[in-house]
């Protein structure tokens, strides 16, 4: 029972196939301060570049608002396009600033997550409205952390303020008997001093939360032993198919080696437990090739096939033997079978020339230099079985 219950318990860390469908179905980690502080950041910075303009652009509508039109007050019908026509402005002038404010506001979460489109969190779910659930959500572990984020973040961001207003609580007080040329600008770098102060206070916030978030979507998304077992058997997939696959992959080798048969130029047997096709061409070749091999039903297959062909069969035991051995597919034959196999392939060329010019039968080689380490034989006499 204790491993059944280890086995359930999400002790595991996410595999990558569970971070991707997690990413599929929108769960990533989200972090609100980051994007706030982005979005403040942006606000800040828009206000520095466009101030002058912005202030400027305010002046101007406030200026032309608050003049009287003599036109306008004995002409109602002239207000309404006197209001769109500042409602306008008005929008024109922010219109940067604006869209500074929506570009970063929009973009601020691809910081933690990069881009990310999904539709699933659009789809229904009805379990959402089921209102124990959403008790539960209320009073969980989660809720009561963003509530301890919260009330931190007030805490910072209103301690922080009040400290810098104490701080230039005498600036602020000479304001009232500065002119307002001078208190003007004094009073925007009290706000830009308390505005840098806060920032310092998101950024430390900020820097708390990301790796928080990052953490419990990590944990959120934990597995259990069982789950990694099933996903690895699911990623390399059922034991059956994979033993179909290989067997297709047999039968398909086999067929390829079959077609090289009747390229070779002899196959060399056992003469009954093992047959070896071996091919050589003076053009692209350091050494003779093993094009087919097989032992038992596949080595009389390959004799079948090499006579329908008339490639020239040899009965070589102990060759055929150290070349099942130590030679796979398409590979060349080791170097100390090199004599061996050329005073076979010199027979099989005066075979040729026997029949095509006639002459004396050609004598089959005998008593092959293989070296007895090379054969399987000599040190294990049920191979030749």
């Amino acid at each position: 029972m204790a491993a059944e219950d280890s086995d359930l318990e999400k002790t595991e860390q996410p595999s990558q196939r569970r971070l991707d469908q997690a990413r599929e179905e929108g769960q990533v980690a989200r972090s609100r301060e980051l994007s706030t502080f982005a979005v403040l950041m942006a606000g800040g910075a828009g206000l520095w570049l466009m101030g002058d303009s912005l202030s400027q652009q305010l002046i101007r509508l406030i200026r032309t608002g608050l003049t009287l039109d003599a036109n306008l007050v004995f002409s109602p019908d002239a207000l309404m396009p006197h209001l769109h026509e500042l409602a306008w402005a008005t929008l024109l002038g922010f219109l940067p600033f604006l869209l500074l404010m929506l570009v970063v506001a929009t973009f601020s979460p691809l910081l933690l997550n990069g881009w990310l489109f999904t539709l699933k969190p659009l789809v229904p779910d009805f379990s959402k409205l089921n209102p124990v659930t959403g008790l539960g959500r209320m009073f969980s572990t989660h809720s009561l952390v963003e509530l301890v984020k919260a009330i931190a973040k007030s805490l910072v961001v209103g301690g922080i303020g009040a400290w810098v207003i104490w701080h230039n609580r005498d600036n602020v007080l000479a304001l009232v008997g500065e002119p307002a040329a001078l208190a003007i600008p004094h009073l925007g770098g009290v706000i830009w001093a308390c505005f840098a102060s806060i920032m310092g206070g998101m950024l430390l916030i900020v820097g708390v939360d990301v790796p928080f978030q990052l953490w419990e979507h990590s944990k959120k998304l934990k597995m259990t032993k069982q789950e990694v077992r099933q996903e690895a058997k699911e990623t390399e997939g059922d034991p059956q198919v994979k033993a179909r696959i290989r067997s297709m992959q047999r039968e398909i080798a086999r067929r390829r080696m079959m077609a090289e048969i009747p390229t070779a130029d002899v196959v060399v047997t056992n003469p009954t437990h093992f047959s070896v096709a071996l091919k050589y061409s003076e053009n692209g070749m350091r050494a003779p090739v093993v094009v087919a091999k097989g032992r038992h039903l596949m080595a009389a297959r390959i004799r079948e096939i090499a006579k329908e062909n008339n490639v020239p069969i040899l009965e070589a035991p102990p060759l055929a033997r150290a070349l099942y051995k130590h030679t796979d597919i398409g590979q060349m034959i080791p170097e100390a079978l090199y004599t061996a196999v050329a005073e076979v392939l010199a027979y099989v060329y005066q075979l040729r020339r026997y029949q095509t010019a006639g002459g004396n039968y050609p004598q089959a080689p005998r008593d092959l230099p293989v070296p007895k380490e090379l054969d399987p034989y000599t040190t294990n006499p049920e191979f030749a079985a």
